[in-house]
């Protein structure tokens, strides 16, 4: 039976205070628990500002256990720890306010406790203890309040829930916590959580084709968008859509002002020979975000989301810089919902990726906490989109359960396999790399095919433009094929060899593998996974996460040599 230890922090008439078990002189808390469930709802006596929010419990941690850390966003890392690791984290080398705030703008260190400790960890959402096959799982079942984070000290034998509620004035009755704790295998903990919250499983099973992004970055045009797409006839069977990445827009937030002379038959006549080929149409959009340079912000500085002191609120650093539309906003959410218009109805796109959606909550304002935004956001979005297909991309998981039909779970893939400066010093837990790309495919593979398609990223075939080689290339095609059902490439495919085409269609095709576990061993440096293939034999895959070297090619029946 879990004991929790409830304790809110919250303000009344410019003091502090502190409610400790279910009643204080401003606020009251109905606690509920039982063995599988904790559910606290707040009863403020008058208003009151809720500042923080936290449950604890013991819990006896075996030398064995392993803790599942899920990273705050998509492309988070996300992975298992044992007690003697320490939470993967910013450079500790990264000082100074400006610098602090460039590495962490899409993480979590804008609410969170980052510090460093052995044994120490966090999730965000959901999390789960494993002792062999034995899951001890606790999971929110909704986030619509405030972003949930499950700590373990795994030392002192604590696991903390705490609430993110920054930024909450309230009166009212406030269902703070709605927490399911589960006990069984993977599978079960896994399919009884997705239950309990509701979500119905995702209309779609399978994509797999092209995206622009990783050849071509923004430099693309109409000749290269033809040229690939007439490219992937010899493997038209096994796709199903092509989608258009960043570089057809004028600027970053003009969506409807594509680049003329990049595309001058505009984004219409694209969809169109996309559908002559027989594939949906995608096409990426980050809907929130707004160049520096752009028109849409030079007519409307008012439509961006401010601090405190009025000051325009960075969503994030590319581009130049972009910031972001506030959809509390209502000539701001009237744009946003004409652009989606357009694309989905006038041009004909089926499909749109959604991109940097984390930008729109990185403050808490108008009286809501940033997991209340993000959720609206989401809610919102999905209104826009009607039953058309959304990928999302740089989302908070939570709030994307049950509004979007596919979903990235990893950071974006480099073009480098061997980690390049930037990944061995850890900028960001969000920062481009192949070996955090595969790392968390692999562990969080459960969400595939429950809530969403999992979007492992690109796999790449091609030889120009890369520096991969062909055990690389296998490597991190079989991991997408096992772990996702997103399955893209950003090739040229007229540049394949005969072997090239046979690949591409082997990881199209829906797996007939299942991953039943995965361990790090020889610090952190190589990664085991136990598979269970389509008649039920045990496979085992290892591989070096630095070098790629292993044994996949076995595996997936294709050999590394060409």
């Amino acid at each position: 039976m879990i004991n929790p230890r409830f304790t809110c922090k919250y303000r009344y008439a410019g003091k502090e205070f502190i409610l400790t078990g279910n009643a204080s002189e401003h606020l009251d808390a109905d606690i509920a628990v039982t063995d599988d469930k904790i559910k606290i709802t707040l009863k403020p006596k008058d208003y009151i500002e809720l500042l923080g929010a936290d449950i604890e419990f013991d819990h006896t941690f075996n030398e064995e256990d392993k803790f599942f850390a899920n990273g705050y966003q998509s492309w988070s890392t996300s992975r298992e720890y044992k007690k003697s690791d320490e939470h993967e984290e910013i450079n500790r080398l990264i000082t100074g306010v400006r610098a602090e705030k460039l590495a962490s703008i899409s993480g979590d260190a804008w609410f969170c406790d980052t510090t460093k400790h052995k044994g120490v960890f966090r999730s965000h959402c959901y999390t789960y203890i494993k002792n062999n096959e034995n899951y001890f799982f606790i999971g929110s079942l909704s986030e619509k309040q405030g972003y949930t984070v499950i700590h373990a000290d795994m030392n002192l034998g604590k696991i903390s829930i705490s609430k993110d509620i920054e930024g909450v004035t309230t009166d009212r009755n406030y269902e703070l916590f709605d927490i399911v704790i589960l006990r069984g295998s993977e599978s079960e903990v896994f399919d009884k959580y997705f239950e309990l919250m509701g979500v119905k499983k995702p209309k779609i099973n399978h994509l797999s084709g092209y995206t622009s992004w990783y050849n071509y970055f923004q430099k693309i045009n109409e000749k290269i968008i033809l040229r690939d797409l007439d490219a992937m006839d010899a493997v038209s069977d096994y796709a199903n859509i092509f989608q258009i990445d960043d570089g057809y827009e004028t600027f970053v937030g003009d969506w409807l002002d594509p680049n003329p002379s990049k595309f001058p038959n505009g984004m219409k006549y694209i969809a169109d020979r996309i559908h002559e080929k027989g594939y949906m149409a995608g096409i990426w959009i980050a809907p929130f975000n707004v160049q520096i340079k752009s028109r849409t912000y030079k007519e409307h500085p008012d439509w961006i989301i401010r601090d405190k002191k009025g000051r325009p609120v960075l969503g994030c650093v590319g581009w130049g810089g972009a910031y972001t539309l506030d959809i509390y906003n209502p000539e701001a959410r009237a744009y946003i919902k004409n652009c989606f218009n357009v694309i989905l109805n006038d041009w004909g796109f089926d499909m749109v990726k959604l991109d940097f959606l984390y930008s729109q909550c990185q403050i808490p304002r108008n009286n809501k906490s940033r997991g209340t935004i993000m959720c609206e956001a989401m809610e919102f979005l999905r209104e826009c989109c009607g039953d058309k297909l959304i990928l999302g991309c740089g989302v908070p998981l939570g709030p994307a359960f049950g509004y979007v039909d596919a979903c990235r779970i990893s950071c974006d893939v480099d073009l480098s396999f061997p980690p390049k400066f930037y990944n061995k010093m850890s900028l960001s837990n969000e920062m481009i790399s192949a070996q955090n790309a595969i790392n968390n495919s692999v562990f969080r593979r459960q969400l595939n095919g429950r809530v969403f398609i999992n979007d492992p990223d690109v796999f790449f075939l091609r030889y120009k433009n890369l520096k991969f080689n062909m055990d690389q290339k296998i490597l991190l095609g079989f991991i997408n094929h096992i772990c996702g059902d997103v399955l893209f490439v950003s090739d040229n495919m007229r540049e394949y060899k005969a072997a090239d085409f046979e690949a591409v269609k082997k990881f199209y095709s829906k797996s007939d593998f299942k991953i039943i576990d995965a361990n790090y061993i020889d610090n952190d440096k190589k990664l085991i996974l136990k598979l269970l293939d389509k008649d039920n034999n045990i496979r085992m895959l290892w591989f070096n996460i630095f070098s790629g070297f292993g044994n996949q090619s076995h595996i997936s029946g294709l050999t590394a040599k060409r």
